[in-house]
Order: C-alpha cells, then sequence, then structure tokens
C-alpha cells in the first residue's frame, strides 16, 4: 500500500504525520513537492531521511498535476497494491488513513473516501463549500454523497491509468473524478473519518472563487447553454403559437429549433473533454434524448396548462425545471 501526499509550501506537520505513518504498518510514502522553492527544501529532505521517496515539480501546478504526478510514479513502478491519498497539512489522522487503507483491501475496485462528519467547530467557507459541492454532484450524478472535498481517498492500483487520464490541473480534478467514477464503473465507498481544522483551515491553499469556478465549470457551462436554449426554446414556442400551430405543433418546432443549438454547444463547449464518441454517434443518442424528453415536456405542459389550468409560461418553467438535472445527467453520462 502506497500513501501518496501532494504537498505544497507544507510545515512541521507533514514531518510528523510521516512519523506517525511509520510507526504503524510502515507504508511506503511518496510526496509530490508542488514546487514549493527553495525555502521548503529541508522538510522535504527531512521527509528522505525518514524514508519516503519525493518527487519535485520545478514550478506550482496545482493539486490535481501532483496528485497525477504521483499515480504515474506509482504505476511506473509496478504498484500492486491500492494507494491512499492524504493530504499535508495535518487534517487527516494517521488512523483515519489506515482505516482508508484497510477498506481498499477490503472493496477492490472501489473508490473510497475518508467521510467527514462535520462535527463541532468547522470553519464557515469549509461548510458552505462542502454543501455546494455536494448539491450540484447530487444533482449532476443522482448519488448523493456526504463529502465531496475530502482529501483522503483510497484507490485500488487497477485505477492508476485511468487516474492519469481524468482532467483538471488543480483542486477540481478531484471533483471531475468523483463526476466520472461512476460511468468508469468505480462504486464510492465512504468511510467515516474525524473532522479536523486547525487554525480555522488557515493552510489551505484553496482559493475560494477561483477554484470554485475551477469545481463548479462543467455544470456552469451546462447551465448556460441550457438557458440559451431554453430561451430559443420560449421564443419559438409563442411564435409558433401566434402563428396558429397547435399546442403539440408549437412544442414540436420550439424543441426542434432548440435542440440543434443545443447540441452544437454541448459538444463543442460543454462536454468536450468527453468527445471520443463520433458525431454520428453522439447525435444518434442525443436525439433519442431529445425525444423522450420531448414526450415528457409535452406531457407534463399538458398536465400544468391544460389540465390543471396554470398559464402557459408558468407551466413551461415549471417542465423546463423537472426535466433540467434529468438533462444534465443523460448527457454526461449517455451522450457524450
Amino acid at each position: 500500500m502506497t500513501i501518496l501526499i501532494p504537498s505544497y509550501e507544507p510545515d512541521e506537520r507533514l514531518l510528523g504525520l510521516i512519523h506517525s505513518l511509520k510507526t504503524d504498518d510502515n507504508p511506503s510514502i511518496l510526496i509530490v513537492d508542488d514546487g514549493s522553492g527553495e525555502d521548503y527544501r529541508e522538510i522535504f529532505e527531512s521527509a528522505r531521511e525518514a524514508g519516503c521517496t519525493v518527487v519535485t515539480h520545478p514550478t506550482n501546478q496545482g493539486k490535481g498535476r501532483a496528485l497525477k504526478t504521483g499515480f504515474d510514479y506509482i504505476r511506473q513502478n509496478d504498484c500492486t497494491e491500492g494507494v491512499i491519498c492524504a493530504d499535508s497539512d495535518g487534517q487527516h489522522l494517521p488512523k483515519d488513513i489506515m482505516r482508508v487503507a484497510h477498506a481498499v483491501r477490503e472493496n477492490p475496485k472501489h473508490i473510497v473516501l475518508g467521510s467527514r462528519r462535520f462535527t463541532g467547530k468547522v470553519p464557515a467557507r469549509s461548510r458552505f463549500g462542502n454543501t455546494a459541492t455536494r448539491m450540484v454532484y447530487s444533482v449532476a450524478t443522482g448519488t448523493p454523497i456526504r463529502d465531496t472535498q475530502t482529501g483522503l481517498r483510497g484507490y485500488s492500483s487497477d485505477m492508476l491509468d485511468w487516474l492519469c487520464r481524468i482532467p483538471g490541473e488543480r483542486f477540481e480534478y478531484e471533483m471531475n473524478m468523483l463526476l466520472e467514477s461512476k460511468s468508469a464503473g468505480y462504486p464510492l465507498l465512504e468511510v467515516p473519518i474525524d473532522t479536523v481544522y486547525l487554525e480555522e483551515n488557515k493552510s489551505s491553499h484553496f482559493r475560494p472563487l477561483i477554484d470554485s469556478a475551477r469545481i463548479y465549470f462543467p455544470f456552469i457551462k451546462f447551465c448556460f447553454s441550457s438557458g440559451f436554449s431554453a430561451i430559443l426554446d420560449f421564443i419559438l414556442l409563442f411564435l409558433i403559437q401566434a402563428m396558429g400551430g397547435s399546442l403539440l405543433l408549437s412544442v414540436l418546432g420550439a424543441r426542434v429549433g432548440s435542440s440543434l443549438f443545443n447540441f452544437a454547444v454541448n459538444r463543442r463547449f460543454v462536454f468536450a473533454k468527453q468527445g471520443e464518441r463520433s458525431a454520428k454517434r453522439a447525435a444518434s443518442r442525443y436525439y433519442a434524448l431529445v425525444v423522450l424528453l420531448l414526450i415528457c415536456n409535452y406531457g407534463l405542459l399538458y398536465a400544468f396548462s391544460e389540465s390543471i389550468g396554470i398559464p402557459l409560461f408558468w407551466a413551461k418553467l415549471m417542465t423546463e425545471a423537472l426535466l433540467f438535472a434529468i438533462s444534465f445527467m443523460a448527457q454526461r453520462k449517455f451522450v457524450y
């Protein structure tokens, strides 16, 4: 079992964690120095003297890149056991790291998450950040998990090739990994761990605005794409109906026009990193989804507008809101 620790400008807590781990099962420890610079050389030299392998980035490249550097190093050195990723700032207790390691041995081909329960005194930005990403992940995948931002994670060795291919260079990498885990065939397993925040989490290098935008970027792009498509759909719906079309004809015409726009934007900009499928194959799946959503769209519109008597404008808003999450999940998993 290899413990991988990405580290940027660490303090003595990194050395304390190393010594604590070395007294328990004596695991192999790989540290990736993510461009910390000369001021931190002594700490990494001490880590080497303690028996750790240290790989150094010449400049800071981000946590995602540091993790992928570590995964690639482990892969090239014929790792046959699992990999446990832990942070260097003292927030992961040795007993919890070894608990995740045990879960990896007992549950091959699962991604094991050290899941915090956020009890006690938790910094507001950490509590808010995890709540927000938990909601985004649940909407995007349909699978709720308690802790999306944990840095304590365990993987089987046969996941290393996949882990090296996941996009993202900074904090968004770990969210991308969760988003792609289901389609890759790797179930998530949460193991409860203690919640530890030292000095209000001041040692964290997470940038709330920039890194949050990176984490949410795929979902944000989809929101914009869907928003513009919905506006076009609204305009076409009322234009066709104003020209004397029936409700069914108006829904059909509006959806054809907006779907052509939506497919082009999603394929080129929103899900471009997943564009291994050919345009023809993606289009066939996309329009199969369009037909399914169209049936649902008409059924809901009819129920809200004709049966219940809700004005068409509000009925349309309610219908699109209900189908939005379904569309995102289906396009991410099946279309692109």
